[in-house]
């Protein structure tokens, strides 16, 4: 099993914890789990590398564990901050678009979900999820639009890397790097 499964199995476990605080209406403790969360994604691939615990189940956990949180965030952040989500419709709008359609790229692709954990994917992980705790913790809104934009470039490069791939592979840091891939 080892620590970085672990952790993207406490993540996977944490959606029904942060569900049941948003539907009681806890925004605080919401913050706090999701910051729980969003840390154990940093930590399970630095984990992963530094101990040489890298796997494809780990791959895939990490992918399910990012798959859970973000489709169900939109809904848990509705019961908490409806304001907030009207407010800034077409911005989550277009996060949900860049994140989903690289998924279902993918999906159509290889037909199973995509891991590549590209830089940039962690790059935009890391300040999406600090710019969604300052959106939610009631800081300003612009961190968030400058992660809906890295996350629509980090959308381009997925669909790209799906695209040049000659089938399903985990862990492709760069589209150089699946370009450099044989064919």
């Amino acid at each position: 099993m080892g620590l970085p499964n672990a952790l993207s199995l406490f993540r996977i476990a944490m959606v029904p914890v942060l569900g049941a605080l948003a539907w009681l209406g806890e925004p605080t403790l919401f913050l706090y789990g999701l910051a729980a969360s969003l840390l154990s994604d940093v930590v399970d691939g630095y984990v992963a590398r530094r101990s040489g615990a890298v796997s494809a189940l780990g791959a895939r956990l990490d992918s399910l564990g990012d798959l859970a949180t973000y489709t169900t965030l939109p809904l848990f952040a509705w019961w908490l901050w409806p304001g907030t989500l009207r407010q800034e419709k077409t911005a989550f709008l277009l996060a949900a678009v860049a994140y989903l359609v690289p998924i279902g790229f993918g999906w159509m692709r290889f037909r199973r979900l995509t891991s590549y954990h590209t830089w940039a994917a962690k790059l935009t992980a890391v300040w999406m999820g600090g710019a969604l705790l300052v959106l939610f913790g009631g800081g300003p809104v612009w961190p968030f639009h400058v992660g809906v934009a890295l996350l629509v470039l980090e959308a381009a490069e997925e669909i790209a890397i799906t695209c040049v791939l000659p089938a399903w592979k985990n862990d492709v840091p760069t589209l150089w790097h699946a370009l450099r891939m044989p064919r």
